[in-house]
């Protein structure tokens, strides 16, 4: 190592001593080569900076792409879930008739719950009506209706509406209290 030291120390001073010893020819060459060293030196920042951009770039654009193939399979089935809506709405007005008490009508409100458990396995929920205030993102007003709640109240459900995700598909058909 010490010997190692010794040959850097000797290269050094040859160089000044070259420098310093007035060979013009000499001290242009290196003038040229410490010129040619710095602007190395800069391109290489340069090319070091551009490939870090666009390195993260690409990592960025990789994320959005993942991001937006996550929202694609989330909200994918919102078709076909928008139209399984009126078989549920359909089974409503089945039971509407309180009355049924038979078996039958017991194995379709069972059959209702099952469509609605696999429903709500990929993310459908309905949405809440009757006694939540009007939300105009939530509920579509039909009627008004004289009540003795507070204005503004949902106190009769039309239809159910429904969110996929957080992200509402249908809103709620309601009427609300003067």
């Amino acid at each position: 190592m010490d010997n190692e030291e010794n040959n850097k120390n000797e290269e050094e001073i040859i160089v000044e001593e070259a420098i310093d010893g007035g060979n013009s020819d000499f001290q242009e060459k290196f003038k040229k080569l410490e010129e040619k060293l710095t602007k190395c030196e800069e391109l290489k920042n340069e090319y070091l900076n551009g490939w870090q951009r666009a390195k993260a770039d690409l990592i960025n654009a990789r994320k959005d792409d993942e991001k937006k193939v996550r929202e694609f399979v989330k909200f994918a089935n919102a078709a076909l879930i928008s139209e399984i809506l009126s078989v549920l709405d359909s089974f409503d007005l089945a039971f509407a008739d309180k009355e049924q008490d038979s078996k039958f009508s017991k194995g379709i409100f069972l059959i209702k719950m099952q469509l609605e458990d696999i429903l709500k396995k990929y993310g459908l929920e309905p949405i809440k009506t009757i006694g939540e205030k009007f939300d105009l993102q939530f509920h579509e007003i039909v009627g008004e209706i004289n009540s003795d709640k507070e204005e503004g109240i949902i106190v009769e459900e039309l239809q159910r509406g429904y969110s996929l995700n957080g992200k509402v598909i249908r809103p709620a058909r309601v009427k609300i209290s003067k």
